[in-house]
């Protein structure tokens, strides 16, 4: 089967493993290393596909799990596929479900077969095995998907993390056995919990596989920061180089700069919208929460040099308002800031490695 995807290394930066890459897929190039808002259920929370473009959205994510109990995976192929459904035109990554099922560990059954869980929704009865997850990622049209896997819990002993370990592999083998499309690529996901001799062994085991990308998975999952950047550089510095590497769930804008560093390409988390749901934006330096009092009569914007529509057009007196009055589009416009706010920040780490210029959170 051909590849999907091509992934070229364009140049490295001078003072670390940071990489300049160029990902093309069927639907469009992404330059690498790159952030992807999550659109968990068809939508990245408060924004349209057009928001997401003006401020160079490249690619997203979209959720399997909460796709395939609402609205089904079946209605979606139906109507177009994914992209269609949503009207998003360019790359969209699926994973796999397998983290939402397993956070739902006490609702859930684990065997070698796959898992059987309940719906958060309403209780029903589930079943998904890595060939369930395929046929559901395949009918959803997403341009890479991610094979089914064990996330390991935090704290789990090294015999717990290597049992978890040995059924991501089995399972990811059976992901790609399943797999039917041409169009799609499929990428492995490293388990191996917080223990380094076995990051390296799935690390062994998933390459051994060869997939066109490789995730590191299983961190941010309540460990201590310093913990997840070790665990991060280990494991990225012994994944092919040819390849994308893609660190699921992660991060902070110090998280993307610091990883980006050790040579990852690919981020998401939900934290640049959740946040701002909350009423905490993102800005050079560190952070603030619009609804502290200080903003009450404030006439200036988040941050004076941000390009964003909210930057332009209000106040941080009008946002605390609209946020403290519970207006809904206080969600839209502090969205519209943090999202425009982390993709300027990939442009700028972009552009540290281009000019081999010291990364710096400024």
């Amino acid at each position: 089967m051909k590849n999907a995807i091509h992934f070229e290394i364009v140049k490295t930066h001078r003072h670390s493993s940071a990489r300049l890459g160029i990902l093309t897929t069927p639907r469009g190039r992404i330059d690498t290393p790159c952030f992807m808002p999550v659109g968990t259920q068809a939508t990245v929370k408060a924004l349209t596909p057009e928001d997401l473009k003006s401020f160079g959205v490249q690619i997203i994510l979209g959720n399997t799990y909460h796709l395939y109990l609402r609205p089904g995976h079946d209605l979606i192929c139906s109507l177009g596929g994914l992209h269609k459904f949503m009207n998003w035109s360019r790359p969209i990554l699926t994973d796999s479900g397998g983290y939402q099922v397993f956070s739902l560990k006490k609702f859930a059954k684990v065997t070698e077969e796959g898992v059987t869980f309940q719906s958060h929704i309403d209780g029903s009865s589930h079943f998904i095995s890595p060939e369930r997850s395929m046929e559901i990622q395949q009918a959803l049209g997403a341009d890479i998907i991610m094979a089914f896997d064990e996330p390991t819990p935090h704290p789990s002993d090294p015999r717990q993390t290597e049992t978890s370990l040995r059924l991501t592999t089995l399972w990811a083998r059976r992901c790609k056995e399943a797999l039917r499309s041409d169009t799609q690529a499929l990428f492995g996901i490293v388990q191996g919990g917080m223990h380094l001799d076995l990051r390296k062994k799935s690390a062994e085991q998933i390459t051994g596989i060869d997939f066109p990308g490789y995730a590191i998975g299983g961190l941010s999952v309540g460990e201590e920061k310093s913990l997840m950047y070790d665990i991060t550089g280990y494991t990225a510095n012994i994944l092919p180089t040819s390849k994308p590497r893609y660190l699921m769930g992660v991060g902070t804008p110090e998280d993307l700069l610091q990883c980006s560093a050790m040579g990852v390409d690919m981020f998401d988390c939900v934290m640049p919208t959740r946040n701002a749901r909350n009423g905490t934006l993102f800005v050079k330096g560190g952070k603030i929460n619009i609804k502290n009092s200080r903003y009450q009569s404030d006439p200036d914007p988040i941050a004076p040099d941000c390009s964003c529509y909210t930057c332009k057009n209000f106040s941080k007196a009008y946002l605390r308002h609209l946020i403290m009055a519970d207006e809904i589009l206080a969600m839209r416009l502090l969205t519209l800031h943090n999202s425009t706010f982390y993709q300027q920040w990939m442009v700028g780490i972009r552009k540290s490695i281009a000019d081999d210029i010291p990364f710096n959170m400024d």
